[in-house]
């Protein structure tokens, strides 16, 4: 019987990263001699474990083959057209972004673009894929109080202070910021990469 694959030298790295800096933040906070228990209650735990379930999901992603999927659907769709290819990019990563965090978001797509890039063969011109990415990543998690790390960040803070803002409050101001800066954005895409290429 076949058991999963072995887990490549890159697929290690986060890992090893990840259990040196636990075992550096135990070691500063036993030569600190800080109360423990103090410190935990400082800690973001919601926050933490809202972003371990987001990575957790990314890598499953990669893992299942579903961005290599996605990737070569998307070269299949674009068709070597870079306008139509970065405005959906652009569009579609503000609106993905929105519900997921970007930081995960863009970690999961950017080997998607990466072969979009590649698909073009024009590696100046097509630096636009990585500017529509950006932007309509960056941009995008304002729409929503999970669509960027700050967000949450911000939101738990307010809480704690004991000005607690919901989903909905946030979202109606944030789509608003939203619409008007990705919309913004296409003009500068343009004008930057297509206008007088």
């Amino acid at each position: 019987m076949l058991g999963p694959p072995a887990p490549t030298s890159q697929q290690r790295q986060p890992a090893l990263a990840a259990v040196v800096a636990l075992l550096g933040g135990l070691l500063l906070l036993a030569l600190s001699r800080l109360d423990a228990g103090e410190i935990s209650r400082d800690v973001e735990w919601t926050t933490l474990v809202f972003f371990a379930g987001l990575f957790i999901m990314v890598g499953a992603l990669v893992n299942t083959g579903v961005v290599d999927q996605l990737s070569r659907a998307a070269i299949d769709a674009t068709d070597g057209r870079l306008l139509p290819a970065s405005m959906v990019l652009l569009w579609g990563s503000a609106a993905l972004s929105a519900i997921v965090d970007n930081i995960p978001y863009v970690a999961t797509m950017s080997p998607v673009v990466a072969d979009l890039v590649h698909a073009q063969g024009d590696a100046g011109q097509s630096r636009v894929l990585w500017w529509a990415l950006a932007l309509g990543a960056d941009l995008g998690g304002n729409a929503t109080a999970v669509g960027a790390s700050a967000n949450v960040v911000v939101l738990g803070l307010a809480e704690r202070a004991g000005q607690r803002i919901s989903f909905w409050q946030f979202t109606r101001y944030g789509l608003v910021v939203t619409l008007v800066t990705v919309g913004l954005a296409v003009p500068y895409l343009w004008l930057r990469y297509f206008a007088f290429a």
